[in-house]
């Protein structure tokens, strides 16, 4: 049994949005994400899946993509929310949907965590502090803050790790509450996505401080999950 991460599936079986139209490197990519999960996971593995899945507006929409990620190997795959996942809603309609859809892999990470042996698994969205501190973003920051507080919380004196859909720190930039966070409750590592082609090279990576950051955006990782536990 391991655990692995990856964020940006951006699939869009029914949206008709293929991801090729952003260059030859997401070409054919939910077959790459087929094979690098064949490669790589197996049925007994949890999977992070870190936001930014589907291009659907609403749940309906993205059944078909659901219905993929399910079918990839792995028991349990849980959802943190991303920027582009404008099909989500709350809780207790996404559950219903999945289990309606026989979606029995499919998990939120949401105002919770996920215990994995000795391991709490915590996470949110995140968000960029726009340069301007527009009152609209710091309000949404403030959020996700609250909502990955309540996720640490609920992980007690475990050993914590950090899934996030934005990056907290990249070159020029650092979320200051959130990396507040981090190092207040003591986390070891954070996984975040969002960053594409070449904003990757602007991605921070390793030990900052407490807290060792990796970048696991799906193109990033050519579509195949990186193992972060065993």
């Amino acid at each position: 049994m391991a655990l692995f991460a990856i964020g940006d599936t951006h699939l869009s079986f029914s949206a008709g949005k293929p991801m090729d139209v952003f260059g030859p490197a997401w070409r054919d990519h939910a077959e790459r994400l087929r094979a690098g999960f064949a490669a790589h996971v197996g049925a007994e593995d949890t999977v992070l899946l870190l936001g930014d899945l589907s291009w659907g507006m609403r749940l309906e929409d993205c059944a078909e993509d659901f219905r993929f990620l399910n079918a990839l190997p792995g028991a349990v795959k849980l959802i943190v929310k991303g920027n582009h996942d404008y099909w989500w809603t709350t809780g207790q309609k996404m559950e219903r949907f999945f289990q309606a859809q026989g979606l029995h892999t499919l998990r939120l990470l949401h105002n919770s965590c996920w215990l994995y042996g000795d391991v709490a698994l915590c996470g949110t969205r995140g968000w960029f502090l726009d340069q301007d501190q527009q009152p609209q973003n710091e309000k949404l920051l403030r959020r996700e803050c609250i909502r990955l507080e309540t996720s640490l919380r609920a992980a007690g004196e475990r050993e914590k790790i950090v899934f996030l859909h934005y990056p907290p720190l990249y070159h020029g930039y650092r979320c200051e509450p959130i990396l507040d966070l981090l190092e207040r409750y003591g986390v070891r590592r954070c996984c975040y996505a969002h960053l594409h082609g070449r904003a990757c090279q602007l991605a921070l990576q390793g030990r900052r401080g407490q807290t060792d950051f990796s970048l696991l955006s799906a193109d990033y990782l050519g579509f195949a999950p990186k193992k972060i536990l065993d």
